[in-house]
């Protein structure tokens, strides 16, 4: 049995800042020089980011981020905030744009709230209990019957996982109809330091919230997208490459600058395995959602896979509209990929689309959803 999406619902914080503004930030939060700022602009150039969201932001006229939440790092040793007042705010921001996600997923999958019986939630940049899901549970008005389950701490990948526990609350349950939230305030982990992990980090992670609302699939009354397939594998020797770990001072990234040479040698072995595994032709795959890690990761993935550089047009969309929003972003495109799928394509026969993140492991999840054409075209 197929997991059936009826919804997919996105939120972003009301205010964003340009990637070259930001640039300009992180060098007067680190204290640093005028030639340190100039390569602190080139390395966020490279990112390909036009913007990003914060919630963090202030108000037109002020200064681009809370002075009180991240001060100046000249003349102090403590790393700026602590982890428990970067929690704190977590707890604060994070229950909005997880309630708005989900609040338009179910509008659009024509979902009410006390339908839902299932509720799961993902997010690796905070913790708070009470937590977003009860929040969420609140806001939204589910039933207080609402079974929940939290995937935490996966990373960008974590969607994925996510999707894999709705699928199985469904298959256990042909009538359960299950609400998945991923919610992630990257910005809140702001580090100060001229690591390379940590500059890279500042220069591409965002903030950002989706949702989708599904059911087990059935052949008499779900036409739409449906999730067909997936895979998890960790690759071999790789476990020093990615990691988020949390510190005193917020959680800290450290990436290896080999993981797009470790994505793009184990990418095409990965996408035969999955394909095989669900019974669908190379050829059948007509879109490509791939997590924007980064641009290098898109370039790794585009040559190990012969793709043309316009499969990929919304993944990068994503990347230089919204930034690195962690488990959201994969949902992200995969919103505008099946909302672009009618216009696309049309005729009989079957529509399939294959999706990969990449997290800490390092870890690899695929999934590859399958639609009807005809009625895709319809929709």
């Amino acid at each position: 049995m197929s997991f059936s999406i009826l919804g997919i619902g996105t939120a972003t914080p009301p205010r964003r800042i340009a990637q070259r503004d930001a640039a300009i930030l992180a060098g007067r939060l680190s204290g640093s020089a005028a030639a340190r700022e100039r390569t602190l602009a080139a390395i966020y150039r490279q990112t390909r980011i036009a913007h990003r969201g914060s919630v963090l932001l202030e108000e037109p006229g002020d200064e681009p981020f809370a002075q009180s939440f991240f001060p100046p790092a000249e003349g102090s040793d403590d790393g700026g905030p602590t982890t428990a007042a970067r929690m704190a705010r977590y707890a604060a921001e994070a229950p909005r744009l997880a309630a708005a996600a989900g609040r338009e997923a179910l509008a659009r999958g024509n979902v009410s709230a006390a339908g839902v019986t299932h509720l799961v939630t993902c997010s690796c940049t905070g913790f708070a209990a009470p937590g977003v899901d009860l929040a969420v549970i609140e806001e939204l008005g589910l039933p207080p019957t609402v079974a929940r389950c939290h995937v935490g701490f996966m990373g960008c990948h974590g969607a994925f996982n996510a999707i894999r526990a709705a699928a199985a609350f469904a298959a256990a349950d042909p009538t359960a109809v299950v609400l998945t939230v991923c919610v992630e305030l990257c910005s809140l982990h702001f580090q100060y330091g001229a690591g390379a992990d940590r500059i890279v980090a500042n220069s591409i992670f965002a903030d950002g919230a989706a949702a989708v609302v599904g059911r087990a699939a059935s052949s008499a009354s779900d036409s739409g997208w449906r999730l067909v397939g997936q895979l998890s594998e960790v690759l071999p020797g790789s476990a020093d490459s990615m990691g988020w770990i949390i510190g005193d001072h917020g959680f800290e990234m450290t990436l290896s600058a080999e993981v797009p040479g470790q994505i793009a040698s184990a990418f095409p072995d990965l996408v035969s395995r999955l394909l095989r595994q669900s019974g669908i032709a190379a050829e059948s795959i007509d879109h490509w959602a791939i997590h924007p890690g980064g641009p290098r990761i898109l370039t790794a993935v585009e040559q190990a896979l012969a793709l043309a550089p316009s499969q990929l047009d919304r993944s990068r969309e994503i990347l230089a509209t919204r930034g690195n929003m962690s488990s959201a972003t994969i949902l992200f495109i995969l919103e505008r990929l099946f909302a672009d799928a009618p216009s696309q394509r049309t005729g009989a026969g079957r529509r399939h689309c294959l999706a990969a993140a990449f997290g800490p492991g390092l870890t690899a999840e695929l999934a590859v959803f399958a639609c009807d054409a005809a009625a895709a075209s319809a929709a």
